[in-house]
């Protein structure tokens, strides 16, 4: 019996009873052994339940919210107007925002979300794996949200070191703590900074930046910044999110061809290619996506 993953499902089912049933569908479609790295996450970012019914409440507003925008992109066609200091006032220094909802429904998303959890297999199984392989395995990720892939890589790769950035001092907070519970924090650095306008001196052999410049006004500037931190020879996983509103999202990427134009346009060469719907789509509906690009 996994006691977290069981916890998980009760609380969904008392906030929002039909995504409890996503824990079933899933375990379905990915096997055992989802279900397990589930577990895994849960019982340490939560040890003893700790905080795991607030984190399925900050969960089901989170998916609230984004159903709430998908309704009204669907009708407009358009994500609403907004800032990025519009939205970094709202959303990355609102501390309760953050913790309370925002990364905690991110953090479960990678799960519960099935073409998050096909963007994690197709990283961990290309990027990933060439990231164990190298004799330089230190990575860059910018824009580290919940810490997550940064986790990933430093669990995956005994021998990797990285540096993450993001600008909330929230996320850099829940970064460290899902560092620690994995017992990665020794190799793992941590920094707030904007790399656009204040681009880090070091490069870097990998870099990741997952689901970062729909967040923007000038993905390309993001992009543009990217590219200089990648060293001669190295490798980057770049994802956007495609027709996916949400309360910070900004730049609408309608397709995927138009992130793969901004990403050549910044001097990248386009290695291999992902893209995952989060549903299948009913008509003419917009759907929303995950691309992921691992680029040179």
């Amino acid at each position: 019996m996994r006691a977290h993953v069981e916890r998980l499902r009760a609380a969904l089912r008392a906030g929002f009873p039909f995504r409890a049933e996503h824990i079933e569908r899933a375990t379905a479609a990915f096997g055992e052994a989802w279900a397990s790295e589930l577990e895994d996450l849960l019982a340490r970012m939560f040890p003893a339940g700790d905080g795991l019914e607030q984190a399925a409440r900050g969960y089901c507003d989170f998916v609230l919210d984004g159903m709430r925008l998908m309704k009204r992109f669907e009708r407009d066609g358009v994500y609403a107007a907004k800032s990025y200091d519009e939205a970094a006032h709202e959303v990355y220094h609102n501390r309760a925002y953050m913790l309370d909802l925002y990364l905690p429904g991110n953090l479960l998303s990678h799960y519960l979300w099935p073409h998050h959890w096909r963007q994690l297999v197709f990283f961990r199984n290309s990027f990933l794996a060439d990231l164990r392989a190298s004799d330089d395995p230190r990575f860059a990720d910018v824009g580290v949200g919940t810490g997550f892939y940064s986790r990933i890589l430093l669990d995956g790769a005994r021998a990797a070191r990285g540096r993450g950035y993001d600008v909330s001092e929230f996320s850099l907070e829940y970064a460290a703590r899902q560092a620690a519970a994995f017992d990665c924090a020794e190799r793992y650095e941590l920094r707030r900074a904007d790399v656009i306008a204040a681009p880090p001196s070091e490069t870097v052999p990998f870099l990741t930046c997952v689901e970062v410049l729909e967040h923007l006004e000038d993905p390309p500037a993001m992009l543009r910044a990217l590219r200089a931190m990648l060293a001669p020879g190295g490798k980057a996983f770049i994802t956007a999110a495609l027709n996916a509103p949400n309360v910070d999202h900004i730049y609408l990427y309608r397709d995927v061809e138009e992130v793969h134009r901004h990403v050549r346009a910044a001097g990248f060469r386009l290695e291999q290619g992902f893209v995952a719907a989060a549903y299948r789509p009913r008509g003419d509906e917009p759907v929303p996506a995950v691309a992921a690009l691992i680029v040179t």
